[in-house]
């Protein structure tokens, strides 16, 4: 067979991998579902009622050929709205977005500068046409400075994460502050803060009060927070004017399906609409954590670290047979082994206390 020896390598380093259908009555403390919207009928209701009266259900195309439609209009102008940016555009995936975003955006001459824990999305970007890209230590604002005060480039692009999707914890407000100084092009990517952080929960610049600049981009996700699939892309109009012309999953893929661009546009209208109690839920969610495991989160990521790629999958297997179901993260995807639980809404606070316990116990 012709890759054999590789898979059992990886079999033999606990680092092989299965695809597991979900399991409906296993409670989920594992996906990505942070507010719990993926359960809310009613939005899938409205979202097929309002698809229902349309003449055609699919978008045919790529935006810039036919595929482009009111209904991705309408997302991109209220999430501009909600987040305070000029204008945006919708993509197919937060792992296309980044693509979009880095293989663009960094040209010749240009010098990306990324945090060393940034998604593998960005990363496999930054090998895709031998750009110039400098690793920073995760969050050391203080290395990124000292690389940007010493760099030659002709454009100086950022790339950093609102929440970092394993460790969990939010990216330093000094990185706007850094960029700024700088002239260089912040990239944020809040596909784990977006939803979750924030005074409107709309992300890191909600949360750290900050005013957009034309420097600034944020990138998000629908699959998570708002319980779709897709993404999106706000910046300057002069910024998505050039990734329209220039990147290729936005010109070359099929626009985003209609049905998940008005699932997420009901998911934000949801959010806007229960603001107090959502963010009500996400701190009780938050005291529960630190009250039984002792770490303070300030996402809904709750990292707990195993450092042993065997016991970790053992332990989500134990917990899988209690009825919980957890994310067990390996090497080399972290530098340690960790159970990697999301304390989301879509989940009582009682089972949350429960699987936190049975961690605990497990650890």
């Amino acid at each position: 067979m012709y890759y054999q020896n590789e898979l059992e390598a990886l079999k033999k380093s606990k680092r092989y991998r299965t695809r597991e259908v979900v399991q409906p009555d296993i409670l989920d403390f594992a996906s990505n579902d942070y507010l719990g919207l993926s359960h809310i009928k009613e939005l899938h209701d409205a979202t097929c009622k309002t698809l229902s009266q349309m003449p055609l259900h699919s978008t045919k195309a790529s935006l810039l050929v036919n595929g482009y439609h009111q209904i991705h209009k309408d997302f991109e102008e209220a999430l501009c709205e909600a987040n305070g940016f000029e204008e945006g555009v919708i993509v197919g995936s937060g792992f296309n977005a980044n693509i979009a975003l880095i293989e663009a955006l960094v040209r010749r001459g240009d010098v990306l500068f990324m945090d060393e824990k940034y998604h593998a999305s960005g990363v496999l970007a930054t090998r895709l046409n031998g750009m110039n890209v400098k690793f920073f230590a995760h969050n050391d604002m203080q290395e990124l400075e000292e690389l940007l005060k010493t760099t030659e480039a002709k454009r100086k692009i950022v790339a950093v994460e609102g929440i970092y999707s394993m460790d969990g914890d939010l990216v330093s407000k000094e990185v706007f502050e850094i960029c700024d100084a700088h002239d260089a092009i912040l990239i944020m990517d809040e596909a784990h803060s977006s939803g979750v952080v924030g005074e409107h929960l709309m992300g890191v610049f909600d949360h750290y009060n900050v005013p957009i600049k034309p420097n600034y981009i944020k990138m998000g996700t629908l699959g998570k927070a708002y319980g779709s699939f897709g993404a999106f892309i706000l910046a300057s109009s002069h910024i998505i004017e050039y990734l329209i012309n220039r990147a290729k999953p936005i010109i070359y893929a099929t626009a985003l399906s209609l049905y998940d661009t008005l699932l997420a546009h009901n998911a934000l209208r949801y959010m806007q609409q229960n603001l107090l109690m959502l963010k009500g839920e996400i701190k009780k969610r938050q005291d529960i954590v630190y009250e039984e495991l002792g770490i303070r989160v300030e996402g809904l990521i709750v990292p707990i670290v195993i450092n042993d790629n065997e016991k970790v999958i053992e332990i989500r297997d134990a917990l899988k047979g209690m009825g919980y179901a957890v994310g067990g993260i390996r090497q080399p995807t972290v530098e340690r082994a960790i159970i990697r639980l999301i304390a989301r809404l879509g989940v009582s606070c009682d089972d949350l206390r429960d699987v936190c316990r049975q961690v605990k116990l497990q650890a």
